[in-house]
């Protein structure tokens, strides 16, 4: 299994407790969730129950089987009831042994009355045994409001959480050994860092060759992956998906959104939210500015859905005529136009990388892309990455181009002129990023400044 290694150690560590411990974990679909589940259990005491959509007679009667089967190697009949279930765990356990309990959502919608049965068997058994309780699920809200909110009767009985989220750019490239850094970055900027759709990509093919044969092609696994998962969490998946193709085709405001798909305002924001609690899209601010700021927009998150419904979901009918194998040479055509918001993020997820390993100038209170008003230029601007400190003294302002032109000394100029919207910092750094290097005069510049200029090679050296 590539990566997790700190998820692992995280569960290790509580396993090695030596008393009770309740764990939730979750994260979106296909995110590897199981993978690591099935990793931990294959060094530790472990019952690993997977539960099925099915009614909550059968999934009682295969929890039932599995227990029995583990300390007793053999199945006699069902237990009676959940509660019987799980006080025979508390009766057998005389050692350390984990519960791990997959796709925990299954089992409440059918039984909602096994979160205060769990409550009642922690509060009056577990909690005096060597018990590690996992309970897993991929429906993030489910698990948040129905497992641990307020109003669950397993309120705060959990003593860890851990949401188990995609690999960044960096992780991702490790499925690709062979590809050069280029092709390491465009292949995270087609797929995100799920690591199911990460596998569905053949390392040996080019990635023109990879787009055409594993998600164009009609058939292919991930040909109609975004339309599936959607229609697994969701009603209404024509609204979610107008929504989802505006935002890739740069509509991210809510009233453009609206506009777009012709539907009211208050209706798309409360479907943004619902996107949001999936982890397929996120709501952003210019780095700074308050969570209320007025200035907010929206991005979809996942780099897998924002290139489906930029390409495949738009062009669909038009890829079927014009076949696979043009299509993806098509996109090719057009990846740098994507690449170019996903390239920030890309270098976002390399500064916390350099932060973490206090390689920046200083630790970062607030990160990401600002925009607004320069008041030098009395016009709009931007900064593509820009960091500031807990103070508000000191700033890291970073260009990204992923182009295939050096990047000239008009876009240095820019970053520079976008600096003097902040006067009150006393403190800034210059930092480029450019897929294709520097052209001279950039490079004598940076070096009388003292500014940063790193390649995509500089991304991979940790």
């Amino acid at each position: 299994m590539l990566g997790r290694k700190e998820e692992l150690n995280h569960l290790n560590e509580l396993y090695n407790s030596d008393c009770f411990e309740y764990l939730v974990m979750y994260g979106r679909r296909r995110v590897g969730k199981t993978t690591i589940l099935q990793k931990f259990s294959e060094h530790s005491n472990a019952i690993f129950f997977p539960a099925r959509e099915k009614n909550d007679a059968l999934n009682l009667e295969d929890f039932s089987k599995v227990i029995q089967y583990h300390f007793d190697k053999n199945f006699i009949a069902s237990f009676i009831s959940w509660e019987d279930a799980f006080n025979y765990i508390g009766e057998k356990a005389t050692e350390k042994i984990a519960v791990i309990i997959d796709e925990f959502p299954y089992i409440i919608d059918e039984n909602p009355s096994v979160k205060s049965i769990l409550q009642h068997v922690i509060d009056h058994n577990w909690k005096k045994k060597n018990i590690f309780l996992i309970l897993c699920g991929s429906s993030v809200s489910v698990m948040e409001s129905d497992v641990m909110g307020r109003k669950s009767p397993l309120h705060d009985r959990q003593t860890s959480t851990l949401e188990i989220k995609p690999f960044d750019y960096l992780e991702s490239s490790a499925f690709f050994p062979e590809y050069s850094n280029e092709d390491k970055l465009l292949a995270y900027g087609i797929l995100g860092g799920i690591p199911r759709y990460l596998e569905a990509f053949d390392p040996k093919l080019s990635v023109e060759k990879n787009i055409a044969n594993k998600i164009i092609r009609n058939g292919a696994y991930l040909h109609e992956e975004p339309d599936n998962l959607l229609k697994a969490e969701l009603r209404e998946i024509n609204v979610y998906s107008s929504i989802l193709s505006a935002i890739a085709n740069g509509r991210n405001k809510v009233v453009d959104i609206a506009d777009y798909i012709h539907e009211e305002r208050t209706k798309v924001s409360k479907y943004l939210i619902t996107l949001q609690t999936l982890r397929l899209i996120e709501k952003r601010i210019p780095c700074g500015d308050k969570e209320t700021s007025k200035k907010s927009i929206y991005v979809i998150k996942d780099n897998f859905f924002k290139f489906w419904f930029r390409y495949e979901f738009t062009n669909n009918s038009y890829y079927a005529m014009l076949g696979a194998n043009d299509a993806s040479k098509e996109i090719m055509e057009d990846i740098s136009n994507l690449m170019g918001d996903v390239f920030e993020d890309i270098c976002k997820e390399y500064l916390i990388r350099l932060a973490k390993s206090r390689k920046l100038p200083f630790i970062p209170y607030h990160l990401g892309k600002w925009w607004g008003t320069n008041p030098t230029l009395k016009a709009q601007d931007d900064v593509d990455l820009l960091a500031l400190d807990r103070t508000g003294k000191k700033g890291v302002f970073v260009e990204c181009k992923f182009t295939s032109q050096p990047m000239p000394y008009d876009e240095y100029e820019d970053l520079v002129m976008a600096t003097q919207a902040f006067p009150n910092l006393e403190e800034k750094y210059l930092w480029f990023i450019s897929k294709s290097g520097y052209s001279d005069s950039v490079v004598r510049q940076a070096k009388e400044d003292g500014a940063v200029l790193l390649t995509i090679d500089d991304l991979f050296e940790f």
